[in-house]
This record gives C-alpha cells, structure tokens and sequence, in this order.
C-alpha cells in the first residue's frame, strides 16, 4: 500500500491533457456570462471520457431572495441516472442560510465584500478532486422565481487509460430538520437539567447516510440558533457498517467534533471553523470539518450523526452538507422541496419560523428521566 501525501502528485508528471470549460463570451466580447432562466436546468459541462475534475469556480447575479438556497448543483458520474451530488449551491461552497462571507479552508473558499449578508455577489471556489471513468454532467437547476447571471469555470483533466478500480467517486447530500425535535428546548444548555443518559443515539440528527464502500471526508452544519443561547455540547456519533451501539466513533460536543473548544469560534482554518459565525449574523451559523487527513473508511454503510444540544434537548434549525468518495453505485437520495429549503428570517430580534418552512417532526416520547428534569427545569425557573 502506498503512503501519500496532500501534494505528492504535483511533481509527477502525469500522461494527461488538462482542460476547461467556461461562460466565456464565443462572439469575443466581454458578456462572459450565461442567463440561467427561472425554473431551468442548464448543463453546465458534459465531459467524455476518463478524467477528473480538478477545481471549480462560480458566482453569479443572484436577483431571487435566498437564491443561494433556491439554485441546486448536480453532478452525474459515468451516466448515472441519480446524482450523486444534489446541494444548494450556497451549502455546497460551506455557506449556509444563503448568507455570503469570505473565508478559505482547504477544499472550499469563497470572496466577497459583502461579508455576512444575504444574497450578494460571491467567488466561490471547489479544489476537491472529483474523478471519473466514463463522463461527468455538472448541471444547474434554477428553482428560483427569477433569472439570473452565471458565470463559472470548471477545470479538468482527461486520461488516456481507465481508472483504477480502487478509485471512488465524489459525493455531496443536503439535509435539513427545521426545527430538530427536541425534547427540552426550553431548558439551558449546561445545566443540570440538560445533562440525560444517551446511549442509543437514536434521536441525533443525521448528516449522511450513505450504503456502498468509501470514506467520509467531513461536512458543513448550518444552525439557526432559536434558542438565543448556546446551540451546542451534541456528541458526535458515527455508525460504521450497521454496526449497534457504542459506535466506532463517538465524540465530546458539538464544537469539539468542528476541532474547536469551549464554543466556535471566529476563525476559519484548512481544515475547520466557521465559514458564517453567529456573532456577526444574529443567529445564524455555518461551521465546516474535512477529514482529509483522518478520513472515515467504510466497508457496506455509513450513518454520521451529532446531537441537538446533549441528549437531544434542543430544537434548533440544522442543515447540513456531507462530503464523501465512495464506489458506484451510491443510494440514491432526494432534497426538499424550494420552500421546505428556505432559511428563517428575523423581525427584530426574534426569528420567525413559517409553517410552510419547517420539515416533518417525529412525536417525541418523554422518558422517566426527560420528565423529572423538565419539572425541575419548571420548578427551578
């Protein structure tokens, strides 16, 4: 087995040919753009062959209100009927509620002056490597009640020969529970009262679940924080081929399982931090992960799940965004419908939460031990 490292093939010189496709303007003039219209699907590159997508750069003029929530990416390997990557274009760049910002890590960064806000123009750049051995169809759907301007680049590479069969395909999935089901959101996070047994996981929300051979390499998870305290202190707990409980890999809180401390921080490095912080939003918060260097191996399945608060108590907004590589074929999965995707808006300072906004909840079935804490929460406030 060959060790590597992140930049090990860039002095190897490969038997490959490198190329591009873009919305440059073929008259020769400078409308270097394409108009993707309401309700269209624009295929944005249709590639032949044995290659692999090395870098991906959008932005656009959005001009629909949460556009960046409204504009799907799809990627098809190898003339798959089903996806394997469906995802908001904002969620897919780690830039949830469709609020831009700068920032850079590693696989992901994104530029603009308009740091923090909704719906304003943004670079957004993808260096994730994305294989493929017979073709590759990225597209754009425009579930938008408006047109709008799309400017792009998508670099590639194209061999002569076939990929290895060890080599596994690029994945990304959207998930959202609007609110997550807690089952004391009104109690305090770090009080006693919030501090229940959860050895079973069964209420977490999920980030992936995936069927096939692969790894995880990390996620992005956007959180509306309905709360007003800290949203946080959730294990992580990740379930490794069917396996029951412990899983293989369980962790301390929320913030610990992004690589920080004592809450997120303000800060955006390589590998994890916060692409949106709440402090400068009002609530709203975007924080990122990759496993790059530890990826999640898996050998038939996948289930990536955290906790809404310690034991589920809290019953915040989660969206997320998964990455993963795995063999073909993949579980074909789905996203919500345009209105079930849409972020919540604030009057003042208060979030508001429409009906028509929030996804499905489960009935939730107090425990011996959620009904104590709960009176004592009561009791106590």
């Amino acid at each position: 087995m060959e060790i590597v490292n992140l930049l090990s093939e860039i002095a190897v010189i490969k038997d490959a040919k490198t190329r591009r496709i873009s919305s440059w303007d073929k008259s020769g003039r400078n409308a270097d753009y394409w108009i993707i219209k309401k309700g269209e699907k624009k295929v944005l590159a249709d590639i032949k062959g044995a290659g692999c997508i090395t870098h991906i750069w959008m932005t656009q003029s959005p001009k629909s209100l949460y556009h960046f929530r409204k504009v799907l990416l799809k990627i098809y390997w190898d003339d798959e009927k089903n996806p394997s990557v469906l995802v908001p274009v904002g969620d897919f760049f780690c830039l949830g509620h469709s609020i831009v910002n700068s920032f850079c890590s590693l696989p992901f960064s994104a530029s603009t002056d308009n740091n923090n806000k909704f719906d304003s123009t943004v670079a957004l750049n993808c260096y994730l490597p994305m294989p493929f051995n017979k073709s590759a169809r990225i597209e754009i759907e425009n579930q938008g009640e408006k047109d709008y301007v799309q400017y792009f680049y998508i670099d590639y590479e194209l061999y002569n020969e076939p990929l290895d069969s060890n080599i596994a395909y690029f994945h990304s999935q959207w998930h959202r529970e609007n609110p997550t089901d807690g089952w004391g959101h009104e109690i305090r996070v770090n009080t006693p009262e919030a501090n229940i047994v959860n050895l079973d996981g069964k209420g977490n929300y999920v980030i992936l679940s995936a069927e096939g051979t692969g790894h995880y390499i990390g996620c992005n998870l956007s959180v509306t924080n309905l709360q007003g305290t800290w949203w946080g202190e959730g294990d992580d707990m990740i379930f490794i081929d069917g396996e029951k409980w412990p899983p293989s890999l369980h962790g301390t809180g929320s913030e610990d399982y992004f690589n920080h401390a004592y809450g997120m921080q303000d800060n955006k490095f390589l590998f994890n931090g916060s692409s949106i912080h709440e402090k400068n939003t009002g609530g709203y918060q975007t924080s990122y992960v990759f496993h790059l260097t530890n990826p999640i191996r898996f050998k038939k399945s996948i289930k990536v799940t955290i906790e809404h608060g310690h034991g589920n108590h809290l019953s915040n907004e989660y969206s997320s965004t998964a990455y993963w590589y795995q063999i073909e074929p993949h579980k074909p999965f789905s996203i919500l419908p345009v209105h079930q995707r849409l972020p919540l808006y604030k009057e003042g300072n208060n979030f508001v939460n429409p009906k028509q906004r929030q996804t499905p909840s489960k009935k939730i079935i107090l425990n011996k031990e959620m009904i104590k804490m709960k009176k004592l929460w009561k009791k106590k406030n």
